[in-house]
């Protein structure tokens, strides 16, 4: 059976975000096609497509190599979606369906639950569920591509805080699904502004770059 190169690439970008694969170590298509249990001809597809999203390196002598990020490349991907998240919620509220409505409001019913109880680790799983639903309900799909890919690069360079008050997180996250309900797109454009800048405040650079990292959070709390 052959299994497709997008399952392999996911195989492949999920252990890189996970950190199986270190940044700057080398991916040769032999142990990878081991790793997954397929031929080479899916890896070397998957390798392409993960060198096109920022994820993989070709290097002369050493071939493909995880890449290893800069902190400006690290910092522009985290201003960019706080740029492209309030557009797509302002798309949602000119294009959701009824269905994308139903799972929004599903979703903020049982982040406000568990986060009443102080369940952290559902709350994080609910919230990336959120923003995926809220980015599908936009329609683009290009921008809906781009978010994804955003979340799951941003997953592999930072380290991500839990809010410290969650409940006021997913109060923020039921008064945008009310503007989108209403078709306000000006309002929710705005609080998901202002919940993206917020949310951006807890990010932590993991400590894997090349360069000596900066660790600018210290004394800002």
């Amino acid at each position: 059976m052959r299994i497709p190169a997008h399952t392999v690439c996911t195989a492949i970008r999920d252990d890189i975000v996970s950190g199986v694969f270190e940044p700057g170590g080398r991916l040769t298509e032999e142990v990878l096609a081991r790793r997954y249990g397929v031929s080479r001809v899916p890896v070397r597809e998957a390798l392409r497509t993960l060198e096109s999203e920022g994820f993989v390196t070709t290097r002369r002598h050493a071939g493909a190599c995880v890449a290893e990020p800069t902190e400006q490349e690290a910092a522009d991907l985290l201003e960019v979606r706080m740029l492209l998240e309030p557009l797509a919620a302002a798309r949602a509220a000119r294009r959701r369906t009824e269905a994308h409505l139903k799972v929004l409001r599903g979703l903020v019913r049982l982040g406000q639950e568990r986060a009443r109880r102080g369940q952290g680790e559902d709350l994080r799983a609910l919230g990336g569920w959120f923003h995926e639903t809220l980015a599908q309900a936009s329609g683009s799909p290009g921008l809906i591509a781009l978010l994804i890919q955003m979340r799951h690069k941003i997953a592999w360079m930072y380290a991500v805080q839990a809010p410290a008050r969650p409940v006021e997180s997913w109060a923020e996250h039921g008064a945008i699904v009310d503007a989108v309900a209403r078709g306000d797109a000006e309002r929710a454009r705005a609080l998901t502004a202002v919940h993206a800048e917020r949310a951006a405040g807890a990010h932590r650079l993991r400590v894997r770059t090349s360069q000596p990292v900066v660790n600018t959070a210290s004394g800002h709390h």
